[in-house]
C-alpha cells in the first residue's frame, strides 16, 4: 500500500517549510537551509523547486511575488500546522529514545 503523501516530512521538507516562516525566494532557501543546520542538510535546486510545487498544490505555502522567473513564497496556516505536527513527532521520537537509553544515550 503506498504511503500517504506528507504524512511525515523529510529533513529537507521540514527545513524548507521552516525557512518559509518569512517570505523567501527559492535561492534564499538554498542558502538558508545549510546555514540553519550548520551544513548538515543541503537542498538541491531540482529538489527544492519540485517540493515548492508540491507544497503549493497541497496548500502548505502560497506564492507572494512573481518577478520574471523569481518567485517568493510564504508558509500558510495549513503549512504551519503540518510543520508543528512534524515537530511534535520528532519530539516524541526523542522522548522514546531517552526512555530507552536514559541520559547516558545523549
Amino acid at each position: 500500500m503506498p504511503r500517504a503523501k506528507f504524512q511525515t516530512l523529510t529533513e529537507q521538507m521540514f527545513y524548507i517549510l521552516l525557512c518559509l516562516r518569512q517570505e523567501c525566494y527559492g535561492l534564499d532557501i538554498l542558502d538558508k537551509v545549510p546555514q540553519m543546520t550548520g551544513g548538515r542538510v543541503n537542498v538541491g535546486s531540482g529538489t527544492l523547486y519540485n517540493l515548492l510545487e508540491q507544497f503549493l498544490e497541497a496548500g502548505f505555502i502560497q506564492e507572494t511575488k512573481v518577478e520574471g522567473r523569481r518567485r517568493s513564497y510564504l508558509l500558510t496556516e495549513k503549512g504551519r500546522e503540518m510543520l508543528k505536527k512534524e515537530y511534535l513527532r520528532i519530539q516524541a521520537q526523542a522522548k522514546d529514545y531517552q526512555a530507552v537509553f536514559g541520559e547516558e544515550g545523549a
